[in-house]
């Protein structure tokens, strides 16, 4: 069926009950024309006394009303037409010409909608969708709102293949052949009996064809049947890690004429699991380098643009990521072509609530009806990207622990396995979570004024909870005979914060396989040493590879005069501050500790500094935390002030040198943590050294040299944009100075301004506790750094951002738009 691009000329507006338009007029807003895909809500203002409170990071959330005209021709008449949302921000409606054409709760999985019989041929049509997003909270952590996802428009003939009907799999990939089975649902929405034939043909990614085949069949009035083809590809290019080579399936139905045709990418791998050599992919044993990731991409709120999911992708990859966690709901397209070309693999997951709520107005309430139907549209999605090995059915799922509720569990998995029996099944697991009736009175008995008793919310229970309980409830009867069935329907065992339990689980099954699904950045070191030491153990994702909205605070220091009680932070934390990206997209120090570990970075240490104005005094501990450090020698005021340089290295021992004078030799990993030693010592100007031995020999150095004067330095990360696209620039704006060190000590506020064939989308800072919105154009650095994004115009030419900051010469980027 022919797909085209459905994103432009929208119109949005607060959405108005139909009587409140009819009796109070002066609520009707005049609508806005947006282009998708479109977040409605980071663009909104911001406040405390919003019922998103922290976890939606304090915006407001609306109802909204999204109309569009188009023209259908009058040659369409007689096509069976659909539009696919690939996610609406939440509980969507559409109507077509004033009739009610379908609706949508999941906000996370995609789905289409028949609108043939709405539509007038030859004539000019509107669709109306309502994202009933006024309801909060209704996520754990920033939703976004609207129609955040592509749109498109579907055509077809009445004997046509059906939505995501082709699925391919390759159940031999070896490096001689590989047998390519392709399996094509066609439909007959005629009147009379069809006879077709279905055509294959395999392309390289030159476009070459490699393969091909051609099928008869005959199908009856409004029948459905699947036609299954075993193509044979001689000496193929499999998918791997480091070549996620691709090729593509076109498939063509002939009936008289050419009737339909589609295309769809995919990669040609092989995958096995066994407790001894863990997730093989070709052969080889793969253990997952992961990160979670929620799905919104920064100051650009939730919208799902493909060169922002590119970026986030070839980021983590670069940082030694081989893995990523959907959390906690279904991938975006964008994401998963994204990880198909990088080479990342994936573990989707479905939802984080069954039937029991976590918010006032979440999933929870649709799950019962609709659970079904969006975990075949969550399969379908994925089926053909060589990137997913994993589903996950959950995540932290109370129900999981519940006699009665547990059966939940068994129905997704076996759902997921009657139309996916290639790839594997997890739940991320929450131990205590899964028995939280146990838990909370126990908790109210020892302390019973924290949070956690008080609230029973998990994050907020796990905060509190006291390290003698913890231990008793990981290593109770009552836990394992309450999770014995849900960890029974798994391929994988994920656990949630639970090393604990690694290296007990032969003990229970020898057949047992565990993936770390969510864990503490700080705690990778011991988490991997695991990994690598056992078979059965599989992977480790940490809590969250990149930093995200919402759920403000949660890695937070906690110094004592500054600390957070509650899981949360307080109003104008704006994010989570908590992962290995920030914000913008730049790495933080963790970042680099987590890439040794990995084996990467070739020997070369790394030094990042705590801030010397928190010197001796003890941050909280948490899950989500790091030390208070960057990669900077640049602290004006503390000359002679004691200072904390840390030295991250894979190497035996390490030398810190100040100016050319040894401050020491130590042994790498200290007791702390591994791979990590400090200097305690004092700051001086000019240059800090780590030198890195094994075996008593120089393995690698890494410097840091204090910044001088400050200047504007503007890098566009792309070189040209498609007019008419959502193609987007990236552009990194630093206070650096004339050799191009990064001045992290200087805060200025940092102006922009476009002009010619561009937008700008957004701009603004990482720092994760602002009053700034994103939509501004004057943003205060944020050690050093600010980041503008800018999208293509509708038409060609050039688009030219003016950076200026106060006392600073301007600078002009031009991004032809082409």
């Amino acid at each position: 069926m022919l797909r085209e691009n459905f994103n432009d000329n929208w119109k949005v507006c607060k959405s108005v009950a139909a009587l409140d338009a009819l009796f109070y007029p002066e609520k009707v807003q005049e609508p806005k024309p947006v282009k998708l895909p479109h977040d409605a809500m980071i663009c909104s203002e911001r406040s405390p006394e919003y019922p998103t409170a922290g976890g939606g990071a304090f915006f407001k959330a609306e109802n909204l009303e999204y109309t569009k005209t188009f023209f259908v021709p009058k040659e369409d008449q007689g096509k069976v037409i659909f539009l696919e949302f690939e996610g609406v921000m939440q509980y969507a409606f559409v109507w077509v010409n004033g009739g009610f054409a379908g609706q949508h709760p999941y906000a996370y999985s995609n789905f289409y909608v028949n609108i043939t019989d709405f539509l007038r041929f030859g004539e000019e049509n509107t669709v109306k969708v309502i994202a009933k997003n006024g309801a909060q909270p209704n996520s754990r952590w920033y939703s976004g709102g609207g129609i955040y996802r592509n749109v498109k428009i579907i055509k077809g003939e009445p004997l046509h293949i059906s939505m995501d009907g082709v699925m391919i799999s390759t159940p031999i990939a070896e490096s001689d052949r590989a047998v390519v089975e392709v399996r094509a649902k066609i439909e007959n929405e005629n009147l009379g009996f069809r006879c077709g034939w279905l055509k294959t043909v395999i392309r390289d990614e030159d476009g070459a064809e490699v393969a091909k085949e051609r099928t008869k069949f005959h199908v009856f009035s409004e029948g459905t049947l699947t036609v299954q083809q075993r193509i044979y590809v001689k000496n193929p290019k499999l998918w791997n890690l480091d070549a996620p080579y691709l090729y593509t399936c076109e498939s063509i139905l002939e009936s008289e004429e050419i009737r339909d045709k589609t295309a769809v990418s995919f990669g040609i791998r092989s995958l096995t699991l066994d407790p001894e050599r863990g997730l093989q992919l070709n052969g080889r044993t793969v253990k997952l380098k992961g990160g979670c990731i929620h799905h919104d991409n920064g100051m650009l709120g939730a919208a799902a643009f493909e060169d922002a999911e590119l970026r986030r992708a070839r980021l983590h990859k670069k940082a030694g990521y081989n893995a990523l966690r959907s959390a906690h709901y279904p991938m975006s397209k964008a994401m998963l072509d994204a990880c198909d070309r990088t080479g990342l693999l994936v573990m989707d997951e479905f939802t984080d609530v069954w039937t029991s709520c976590k918010c006032d107005f979440d999933y929870g309430f649709s799950f019962a009806e609709w659970w079904e139907r969006d975990v075949e549209q969550m399969v379908y999605k994925d089926y053909n990207h060589p990137c997913v090995v994993l589903y996950s059915i959950g995540n932290e799922i109370p129900e999981a622990g519940s006699p009665t509720d547990a059966s939940w569990g068994r129905k997704i998995a076996e759902k997921i396995r009657s139309i996916d029996k290639t790839r594997y099944i997890t739940n991320a697991l929450n131990l205590p979570g899964a028995i939280l009736d146990v838990v909370v009175p126990m908790m109210r008995a020892q302390k019973p004024e924290s949070a956690g008793a008080k609230s029973g919310e998990i994050n907020q229970v796990s905060k509190d909870m006291q390290q003698d309980m913890r231990s008793w409830i990981l290593n109770s009867d009552i836990l394992q005979e309450r999770i014995e069935e849900s960890c029974g329907v798994l391929d994988v065992i994920g656990y949630n914060y639970t090393t604990e339990r690694y290296e007990n689980e032969p003990k229970l099954s020898p057949n047992r396989i565990v993936v770390g699904s969510e864990t503490s950045p700080a705690a990778l070191a011991e988490n991997w040493e695991l990994v690598e030491k056992h078979g059965y153990l599989i992977g480790d994702f940490s809590w969250t590879s990149w930093d995200y909205l919402g759920e403000v605070g949660i890695g937070h220091f906690g110094y004592e005069d500054d600390k957070i009680d509650r899981f949360y932070g307080d109003y104008p934390w704006i994010a989570a501050y908590s992962g290995d990206f920030d914000l913008t997209g730049f790495r933080r120090p963790i970042s680099y500790w987590r890439e040794i570990i990995w084996g990467g970075r070739n020997h070369t240490p790394y030094i990042a500094v705590q801030r010397p104005g928190r010197y001796g005094q003890k941050p909280a501990d948490g899950n989500h935390i790091w030390t208070d450090s960057i990669s900077s020698w640049t602290w004006p005021g503390y000359e002679g002030h004691p200072i904390i340089a840390e030295v991250y290295s894979d190497a035996e021992e390490a030398e810190l040198f100040i100016n050319g004078i040894s401050q020491g030799r130590k042994p790498v990993g200290d007791e702390f943590k591994k791979f990590y030693c400090q200097w305690d010592t004092v700051y001086e100007t000019g240059e800090v050294e780590a030198v890195t031995y094994i075996g008593g020999k120089e393995t690698g150095r890494f410097r840091l040299k204090t910044a001088g004067t400050p200047r504007l330095r503007v890098e566009k990360e792309s070189e040209s944009l498609r007019a008419g696209t959502n193609d987007l620039c990236f552009i990194n704006i630093e206070l650096a100075d004339e050799n191009g060190i990064l001045n992290t000590a200087v805060q200025k506020d940092v102006t922009v301004s476009l002009t010619g064939a561009g937008i700008l989308q957004a701009s603004g800072s990482a720092d994760p506790r602002t009053e700034e919105n994103y939509y501004d154009t004057t943003h205060k650095t944020f050690y050093g750094r600010v980041l503008a994004v800018v999208r293509a115009g509708e038409e060609k030419g050039t688009a030219r951002l003016t950076v200026s900051a106060e006392g600073m010469d301007s600078v002009v980027v031009e991004i032809p738009v082409v």
